[in-house]
């Protein structure tokens, strides 16, 4: 299983590496230089205020559905007729809500235009994402890695017509930025369909409302936990948008997203781990296989790099967001700083909020993400006024490294997971080691090199201390079952 998952993550890194920081630099960032930081904080309020309430659309579905059929295939087919079924009358349920708490808040005639393609958009998300989730459950990593790369590959395609040729004349406006979305999203969905159909044969669409009912009665603790999970990564543009008055608030939401969008492309591959590790920690644990081995070999993989990102951030925080971007760079540099302290945080939720959503201890995930929620909009009402985006910064650090250290001390509790303190000593030495290499890399006259240095020099000190075993990796990747 270990090879399993070092071999498939190795590929999976490959594709997204190729490919998404091509969307998020090259597409994304200039987006937002061109049409301005409030424009796009206007656009990045809406998709946030979308992508909150879209659980409505899954209700923890993929997530059930992902664990469920990894443990039993055979159930492939007859839920797809009646999950189909139900997705559809969800997206209905999710339109709806989205438009009476739009109407609600406020939302003018611009805001409602472009909030009615990001619904359609978050719709053809969710839909594709259920459709991966049977693939994954299937163990058939590849070509999940593959799609999983689909979307943003024509979206580069697509924008990079509008936006570097002159087919708009000159005046790319954020609507294009999202109709671009939208047509990359439904040829992405098309094809996943076709390749799920074909593991599935043939299926016949239901509307089962007793099926809906049971379905959604074992699915409902995974959709409480997202929502609530969803609060706390993604509320804090759409109240800085809300909380502040005027153009204020839409240019604060424009500064936050500068330094966002950092943090999400490296969360970017804590997404991955977790797609991964899912289904293989479910069948492990219904295998009753020991785990501790591969948690100790995930968490080394993913907060290894977690380190040295986010130490290089703290470091250059100035000088990538003066690089990125025309406006605003000085305070979405210091924001920039704040994020990524939490990103540490992150990581490791991924690790062992995997482990114990594949274990089915939602309760306890569902009390911690509750308290997490509580805890963001809180500080988020307190700090907005007078901080601003700074403000939401430190409120989002705060809640990502306390529900960080709640995940690691549930899990432990549940798994008896031992302290293993020789490991804890070489992460802590790791740690010193690079930002030692962090004041050092400063005193180099240009800063590009002094950057790249840290991280070459920060992933050969892995090595060294044996953080990361060059050995244990490529026996485990040769190793045949």
């Amino acid at each position: 299983m270990k090879r399993k998952f070092v071999v498939n993550l190795i590929f999976l890194l490959f594709l997204n590496v190729l490919i998404k920081p091509l969307w998020i630099f090259g597409i994304d960032r200039n987006v937002q230089n061109i049409v301005g930081d409030e424009s796009y904080g206007l656009y990045f309020a809406l998709f946030n205020f979308s992508m909150i309430l879209n659980i409505l659309l899954d209700l923890g579905i993929t997530n059930f559905n992902n664990r469920n059929i990894a443990q039993h295939n055979f159930l492939l087919s007859k839920h797809l007729s009646n999950i189909v079924g139900l997705k559809l009358v969800l997206a209905i349920v999710y339109a709806v809500f989205c438009l009476t708490i739009a109407s609600i808040i406020g939302y003018n005639k611009v805001q409602f235009h472009l909030l009615f393609f990001l619904i359609f958009n978050q719709f053809l998300i969710s839909f594709t994402l259920y459709l991966r989730s049977n693939i994954s459950a299937l163990h058939l990593f590849r070509t999940d890695s593959m799609i999983s790369v689909l979307d943003r590959s024509l979206m580069i395609i697509i924008c990079s017509v509008l936006l570097f040729t002159n087919t708009v004349k000159g005046h790319f406006r954020i609507e294009w930025f999202v109709y671009a979305q939208t047509a990359a999203y439904v040829l992405t969905m098309i094809i996943t369909f076709i390749v799920v159909l074909y593991k599935s044969g043939r299926i016949k669409v239901r509307f089962d409302l007793k099926f809906f009912l049971v379905f959604l009665k074992q699915s409902y603790p995974y959709a409480l936990l997202i929502l609530l999970m969803s609060f706390y990564n993604r509320i804090d543009s759409v109240m800085l948008e809300r909380l502040l008055p005027g153009p204020a608030g839409k240019e604060q939401a424009g500064i936050y997203a500068q330094a966002f969008r950092l943090l999400d492309a490296a969360s970017m591959f804590g997404v991955l781990f977790a797609g991964l590790l899912l289904p293989i920690f479910a069948r492990m644990i219904k295998q009753k296989e020991p785990i501790g081995q591969m948690v100790q070999l995930s968490f080394t993989l993913i907060f290894t790099p977690a380190i040295i990102i986010t130490v290089s951030c703290l470091f250059y925080d100035y000088e990538i967001m003066s690089l990125l971007y025309h406006a605003n760079s000085k305070d979405s540099a210091e924001i920039l700083g704040i994020l990524m302290a939490g990103f540490l945080g992150i990581v490791t939720t991924y690790i062992f909020g995997s482990l114990l959503t594949a274990n089915g201890s939602l309760k306890q995930l569902n009390i911690m993400a509750f308290a997490g929620m509580v805890l963001n909009i809180t500080l988020n009402i307190i700090l907005i006024p007078q901080y601003k985006a700074y403000g939401s910064a430190y409120a989002s650090m705060v809640t990502q490294l306390t529900t960080a250290l709640a995940q690691l001390f549930i899990a432990s509790y549940i798994f008896k997971i031992r302290i293993n303190w020789k490991f804890l000593g070489k992460v802590s030495l790791f740690t010193i080691l690079v930002v030692l290499l962090g004041f050092a890399s400063k005193s180099v006259s240009n800063w590009v090199y002094g950057y790249l240095g840290m991280i070459i020099t920060g992933v050969i000190a892995a090595f060294a201390i044996k953080l990361i075993n060059l050995k244990a990796l490529y026996q485990i990747i040769m190793y045949k079952s």
